[in-house]
């Protein structure tokens, strides 16, 4: 009955938000609707290393109060809005349904409204404009706040329509994303906003989603660089590693070297680094540390033998006790059993040139995700460097890919990451160790108070009056 008037509230809900998107394309059969639903349920259960942590019964619930609402998806868009709504009860940022490729580079749109340009982001937990196309700066001036959407006010908008298709390992991450995407839709979507200038002007803006052909931004976003260098007084090196993916950013860094051997104290920029190969992360932090042996992230991963699954039949924990067959075969009737890949990467610093070994600390931001994170575990004891900003992303680890009928895609993390030492930091971030958390006011006068922070921590700062402060800063 539970299960009858849960399935009756979702199908209620979910007609409630489909909205009349003429030119979306409708091509999946019912058939294949159910087919793509059962696929991710499918590979969820049998590889998703965080199965533990859900709650099974309302997930195979969820599952079975699906299938009538993607059966009678009115068009393949919507269709995949509702698997992004069963993915982000996963709760992980490494889990996720992605819209077919056509559909998502010419149909969905977030910050483009035909005359309107509106990028959004989320600084002090509200949703604040941060650049507009040139020509509407005066209208609309950044530092706005949308205090409202379709009549009702911002959070509560969130509340109902953003935040239950957005999958994330953390909270704040997903605050994050529902309000830079707080006006992602398919073209022709129609929103009604209310901004509050920063005089405290109130102003109503109907908007359509539709291609924006003016290109120039205002205030102008700097073109994007994979390394950029720049020195501040005192002789401290300021170093943006923006990108993990590209392995290039290792010959840049060299390039460097003959002028970050000059610096007294250094910063590393990862704030705006999403992360790529862990490979290409470590190759420029061998030239920041001394050490020989760089320890990374354990691993775990799930792990299923079809016989014990069987055998593990009306097992119970306790004929588990003082019986290592039992143990396996119980864990794998239950979807339990993991094994550790490796308890610590071990990573061995083969660099013989001289090193960088300075005060150094690192600007971390919730952009701060995957590879980049690992890039902070192997960091982690290095006793000259300190971490400044925010929690990082919170999320990495290994997916595993897939398609989807429709030509849409999907991935599921296979992969669980600790510190070595078994500590979490997926769910949770890797915490700096002195926090600053930019405000709208600093957004306005243009202030970076991070990055300020920084500077004035380095100040003065050797290897000898840095270290004993970050004992304490780690305790």
């Amino acid at each position: 009955m539970k299960l009858l008037k849960k399935s009756l509230l979702l199908s209620t809900l979910a007609a409630a938000c489909f909205h009349a998107h003429a030119q979306a394309p409708n091509t999946l059969k019912p058939q294949e609707k159910v087919y793509g639903l059962s696929k991710f349920w499918q590979e969820v259960n049998y590889n998703f290393v965080y199965l533990d942590k859900v709650d099974r019964k309302a997930w195979d619930s969820l599952y079975t109060a699906m299938i009538p609402i993607v059966e009678h998806t009115p068009n393949d868009y919507e269709y995949y809005r509702e698997l992004q709504r069963f993915c982000a009860f996963l709760n992980d940022g490494h889990t996720n349904i992605y819209f077919p490729n056509q559909m998502q580079q010419t149909q969905i749109m977030t910050s483009m409204f035909g005359k309107y340009r509106l990028v959004v982001e989320n600084i002090d937990g509200r949703a604040i404009i941060t650049h507009t196309n040139l020509s509407i700066k005066d209208e609309v001036p950044t530092g706005s706040e949308i205090v409202s959407v379709n009549k009702l006010p911002t959070d509560a908008y969130i509340n109902q329509f953003v935040k239950p298709y957005i999958p994330s390992s953390t909270d704040y991450v997903r605050e994050d994303n529902a309000r830079s995407g707080l006006l992602r839709g398919f073209v022709g979507d129609r929103y009604d906003i209310t901004i509050k200038t920063p005089k405290g002007q109130i102003k109503n803006l109907a908007l359509t989603h539709a291609q924006t052909e003016e290109k120039e931004l205002y205030p102008t976003i700097a073109d994007f660089k994979l390394l950029d260098f720049k020195w501040y007084p005192g002789q401290i090196a300021y170093l943006a590693l923006n990108s993990f993916e590209d392995q290039k950013i290792d010959s840049l860094f060299i390039q460097q070297l003959p002028e970050l051997r000059k610096a007294k104290a250094l910063i590393i920029d990862l704030r705006q680094n999403g992360g790529g190969s862990t490979s290409i992360g470590t190759a420029i932090l061998d030239y920041l540390t001394d050490s020989t042996v760089l320890h990374g992230s354990k691993m775990v991963s799930r792990l299923h033998v079809a016989s014990y699954k069987a055998w593990g039949n009306g097992l119970t924990p306790k004929d588990t006790v003082h019986s290592d067959w039992a143990a396996k075969a119980y864990l794998d009737n239950h979807d339990l059993r993991t094994e550790v890949i490796t308890s610590s990467s071990i990573h061995q610093n083969r660099v013989k040139e001289p090193k960088i070994v300075v005060p150094t600390a690192i600007l971390t931001s919730h952009n701060t995700a995957s590879s980049a994170e690992d890039f902070l575990i192997f960091a982690d004891k290095q006793p000259h460097m300190v971490k400044i900003g925010q929690n990082t992303f919170g999320s990495t680890g290994q997916p595993y890919n897939f398609l989807l009928p429709g030509g849409g895609s999907a991935r599921v993390c296979t992969k669980k990451d600790t510190y070595p030492d078994g500590r979490e930091f997926v769910g949770y971030g890797v915490h700096p160790d002195i926090e600053v958390k930019p405000t709208v006011k600093d957004f306005i006068q243009n202030n970076d108070p991070v990055l300020n922070k920084a500077l004035s921590y380095l100040k003065g700062k050797t290897l000898n009056n840095i270290r004993p402060q970050n004992k304490e800063l780690s305790k």
